[in-house]
C-alpha cells in the first residue's frame, strides 16, 4: 500500500520549526488511477517534518478558501494518508474538483503511546494510553490550532483513537469539529435499516482493537439516534481477536484472516445488521473480494463523505451570501 501511496503522490520536503503538516487541492494523479472523479486542478502538495516537538505559528495562512478542510492527523501515517485519498475520490467525484485542505502530521504521537516496536498486551497498551494521554491531548490541540491558523475552516480527525478525546480537543474551538460517531450515525439513520431480530432494534456490531478508548463514544454516538451497538464477549475479545491482531504482527496473514472471520461471524449470528472496524489494525486483513466485506464497515468512509459534505455545502452557502 505504502509504494502505491508513494507512486500517485509527488512530495517535496522541507524541514521547519512547526508541526508536519500537508496541503493541497487535490491528489489528481493518485485519484485519476482509483476513483472515477477527475480533479481538474494540480496537485499542491508539501510535506515537511520536525522530530523537536516545536509548534511555532506559521506567518501567514497557508490558505483562504472558505471551505478549507484541516485534517489532524491521527497516530498512524499510512491511515492519515488513506484518508487524504478518500476525501481526493468523493471530492473529485463526477469531474469535480477536491476541496483545499491541509493536513498536521506527527510521528510524536506514536512515541508517545509506545506503539512502535513489539505489539504490546492489551493491559499493558491501556496503561501506556492512559499515562500519557494528557500529552496526547496537548498535542493534538497544537495540531488543532495550527490548522485553524493555516487557514482550515472546519476539522476532520482520521484516527480511532485519538477521537477518545475529541470533546478535549475541540474546547475553546470555534471550527466546525466532525466527530467519527456522528458521521457513522448520520448514514445508518439515512439508510433506513430494518431490525433483523424479533426486538425491534437496529444492531450494530463493533470490533476495535482499543475498546476501552473507542468502544464507549460509538456506543453514545450511536445509540442517540436508536441503534443498538454490540460488542465482543470479552472470551472471544481475548482468545480470537487478540490472537488475531498477533498473528498479523507475525506475518501470518492467513491466520489473522481466519480469526477475523471468527470474530465477525459471532457478531452476525448475534444478529447485527453490520460490523464496524473502527481500527486500522483491522483494515486490509480480509481480500477485498471477500463476501464478509459485505456486511463491514469502515467508519472513516463516513467521516470523509461528511467532510466532503461540509465543504460543499459552505460553498453554496457563501454563493447564497454573495447573491444576495
Amino acid at each position: 500500500m505504502l509504494e502505491m501511496l508513494e507512486r500517485g503522490i509527488l512530495m517535496s520536503v522541507q524541514t521547519m520549526n512547526h508541526p508536519p503538516f500537508l496541503t493541497g487541492d487535490a491528489f489528481r494523479k493518485r485519484t485519476q488511477t482509483r476513483c472515477r472523479g477527475r480533479a481538474n486542478s494540480s496537485t499542491a502538495l508539501q510535506l515537511s517534518s520536525d522530530e523537536s516537538g516545536n509548534y511555532a505559528e506559521p506567518c501567514t495562512s497557508l490558505l483562504s478558501q472558505p471551505n478549507t478542510i484541516g485534517v489532524i492527523g491521527g497516530v498512524s501515517l499510512l491511515s492519515t494518508l488513506i484518508f487524504l485519498e478518500k476525501l481526493a475520490c468523493w471530492g473529485s467525484r463526477n469531474g469535480k474538483e477536491c476541496p483545499p485542505f491541509v493536513v498536521s502530521s506527527d510521528p510524536a504521537l506514536s512515541k508517545m503511546l509506545s506503539l512502535r516496536g513489539p505489539l504490546p498486551s492489551a493491559r499493558t497498551r491501556f496503561d501506556r494510553i492512559k499515562l500519557n494521554q494528557d500529552l496526547v491531548i496537548e498535542n493534538l490541540r497544537c495540531k488543532r490550532n495550527f490548522l485553524q491558523q493555516s487557514g482550515a475552516r472546519g476539522l476532520a480527525m482520521p484516527c480511532h483513537l485519538s477521537h477518545a478525546w475529541h470533546s478535549e480537543i475541540s474546547e475553546d474551538s470555534s471550527l466546525p469539529f466532525l466527530h467519527v460517531g456522528d458521521c457513522v450515525a448520520m448514514e445508518l439513520k439515512n439508510a433506513k435499516l430494518k431490525p433483523i431480530h424479533a426486538a425491534g432494534i437496529v444492531r450494530i456490531g463493533l470490533l476495535t482493537t482499543d475498546s476501552n478508548f473507542v468502544a464507549s463514544y460509538y456506543q453514545e454516538r450511536l445509540q442517540s439516534q436508536g441503534f443498538e451497538v454490540v460488542l465482543l464477549d470479552k472470551a472471544t475479545e481475548e482468545h480470537v481477536l487478540v490472537p488475531a491482531m498477533e498473528a498479523l504482527y507475525r506475518k501470518d496473514i492467513e491466520g489473522a484472516r481466519n480469526l477475523l472471520r471468527i470474530a465477525i461471524h459471532v457478531l452476525l449470528v448475534r444478529a447485527v445488521n453490520l460490523v464496524l472496524l473502527a481500527s486500522d489494525d483491522l483494515l486490509g486483513v480480509l481480500p477485498h473480494n471477500d463476501p464478509l466485506l459485505r456486511k463491514c464497515i469502515d467508519p472513516m468512509d463516513a467521516l470523509a463523505r461528511s467532510t466532503i459534505h461540509w465543504a460543499e455545502t459552505m460553498v453554496k452557502i457563501l454563493a447564497c451570501l454573495w447573491m444576495h
